[in-house]
Parts: structure tokens; sequence; C-alpha cells
């Protein structure tokens, strides 16, 4: 194939890609100098989540360590530390369970309840998926 140049050359593919490649010949390298391991480690955090979804929001990551850190709580003290409004912890919560809204598949990391004191009132648990995902985390954090 042949294309052509701004100054009005004429040049084959093979031509154009030496001319490409040598442009970027003369770019200074990508800088990747670790400058905060320790940033760095609550960055592969935040990875291992969007490995799970890869558009996860930072509320039900909020979500999902709030239930991690006080495994066994009620979804009404979620909202009230998190300062979350009933329908975004729902939506979370039901998200982060076995299902999401719509029948959808959820996340699986937590379990939902009733609690058996009040009926009204949901018990948020880890799963043994969570619980895995707990070790990883502090892994990551930690090790």
């Amino acid at each position: 194939m042949i294309s052509r140049t701004k100054d009005g050359q004429y040049l084959s593919t093979s031509a154009k890609r030496l001319e490409w490649d040598y442009c970027f010949d003369y770019m200074a390298p990508l800088r990747r100098n670790l400058t905060n391991p320790r940033i760095e480690r609550l960055l592969k955090v935040m990875e291992a989540f969007r490995l799970l979804d890869r558009e996860m929001p930072a509320s039900l990551t909020s979500c999902f360590l709030y239930v991690a850190s006080h495994d066994d709580c009620h979804k009404q003290a979620l909202e009230e530390d998190l300062v979350m409004k009933t329908s975004s912890t729902s939506r979370n919560t039901d998200w982060l369970s076995k299902y999401h809204r719509l029948k959808k598949p959820g996340l699986n990391l937590i379990t939902k309840e009733a609690d058996p004191a009040n009926r009204r009132r949901q018990v948020l648990k880890l799963s043994p998926k969570g619980e895995q995902l707990v070790k990883l985390i502090e892994e990551l954090l930690y090790d």
C-alpha cells in the first residue's frame, strides 16, 4: 500500500513504518519510578476489586470493606456509619451478595439474612468468597 506524506511524497507501508518508528526512537522512556510502595500496595488492592468487576464504584468497595471490618453487622449500621441512603446501601449490598438487581448474578462476597431478633433488620456477613478476598487484601497490604 502507498500513502502520501505531508510534504507530498509517496511512501510504501514499510517506509511509512520506518518513519513512524524513527519518530518514537527519540522520545523519552515512560516514567515508572516507584515513589511510594505503601500506596502501590493500595493500588494492587483496588486492582483486585477491578478483577471482580471492571466498573465497580467506590461506594461498593466501601460497603464491602465495611462488612469485612464489621462482619455480622446490621445493614442500618452500615448506612449510618458510611452516611449512605437506604436505597444506595440496598443496591450495593445486593450487588455484593448472590443476586444483583433484576435477578442478575451478584459478586457473592457477602450474605444478607434477616435478623432473628428483629425480622425488619438485615444482617450482613462475609461469604466464603468474601473471606478469600479479605485474605488477599491482607496479603497485598501487609506481607
